[in-house]
């Protein structure tokens, strides 16, 4: 297989997180910094140029451009743009009205990319479908669900005192506040169990605010939830990942099966509370990417 080309685009804290984890794993034969911020990325390629030699990755790292994008086989958006997030509740919209103006000019820049576009910029789903939208892309997944669901899986493992691979479950829907457990589902070493709600539902809660107080940002759950997506988007492995993708006229995290590289969402049975709960967080996400500040073809 000929090592893929990768471009991500954001070199902030997230960005240069996931750019260490492609580099560290050697995903990537060459991977492509972009941003705004020239300095940055000067210092990040290079640092990134050091990991790769002691790392003996294979990876070659190179500052790059918008332009040099559509060259690549897929491309990570990590962008952030500058505001300052004062929302108490559902925090990771609070970027939507700054992210959503960068996020549409990145997709007038790669209307038509063919290769498969990841998008790690909060709020997730909106930024997903925004971007979906106005490329055209017709392979556009969203990171977020995919990180509830490695967080659901943790919290049952620890309660069960098992390993996390013993858990099967999923997280669907909006990535934040409207997050859907799929409780119904889910087993540990192929068994159904009671899941203890409240204590998931406070675990999902806290974990990300744990992190947030701490560090100031998460950086390493949507790194590596990128590189075990882009695996499998790639073709490398066959596997399932919970990722943002269409779901009626929004975006939303569903379970999605890879084939040597081909996706299929793949939505588990769900309860009638449970579909409710999807059927709401899909209203919710409507409504506020109606109030996003969208490009005039787009609006209209």
């Amino acid at each position: 297989m000929i090592a893929p080309v990768v471009g991500i685009v954001g070199a902030g804290a997230v960005g240069q997180s996931v750019a260490t984890a492609l580099v560290a794993a050697g995903v990537p034969g060459r991977l492509l910094v972009v941003s705004r911020q020239e300095h940055q990325v000067r210092g990040l390629v290079a640092d990134l140029q050091d990991l790769a030699v002691t790392s003996r990755s294979r990876s070659q790292v190179e500052a790059g451009a918008v332009a040099d994008l559509p060259g690549c086989d897929a491309v990570v958006i990590a962008l952030r743009a500058r505001f300052t997030n004062t929302a108490d509740q559902d925090i990771r919209r609070g970027g939507s009205a700054a992210n959503a103006p960068a996020l549409a000019a990145l997709g007038e820049g790669l209307r038509g990319y063919g290769g498969t576009v990841l998008i790690v910029t909060n709020p997730v789903d909106l930024m997903a479908r925004l971007f979906g939208e106005v490329s055209t892309c017709s392979r556009v997944f969203g990171i977020g669900s995919n990180l509830d669901s490695a967080r659901y899986r943790l919290t049952l493992a620890q309660i069960a005192m098992v390993a996390p691979s013993l858990v099967s479950g999923h997280v669907v829907g909006e990535h934040g506040d409207r997050a859907v457990v799929c409780a119904s589902t889910t087993t540990i070493a192929d068994q159904p169990i009671t899941i203890p709600m409240r204590t998931v539902t406070e675990a999902l809660q806290e974990r990300p605010a744990l992190i947030r107080d701490g560090i100031g940002r998460t950086r390493s759950g949507p790194a590596g939830a990128v590189l075990s997506t882009l695996r499998k988007a790639l073709g490398m492995v066959d596997g399932i990942e919970e990722l943002s993708v269409p779901y009626g006229d929004v975006y939303l995290g569903i379970p999605v099966h890879f084939t040597d590289g081909k996706a299929v969402p793949c939505l588990p049975p769900l309860t009638r509370a449970e579909c409710l709960r999807l059927d709401s967080a899909a209203s919710s996400l409507r409504d506020a990417y109606a109030q996003l500040p969208l490009p005039e073809r787009i609006a209209t």
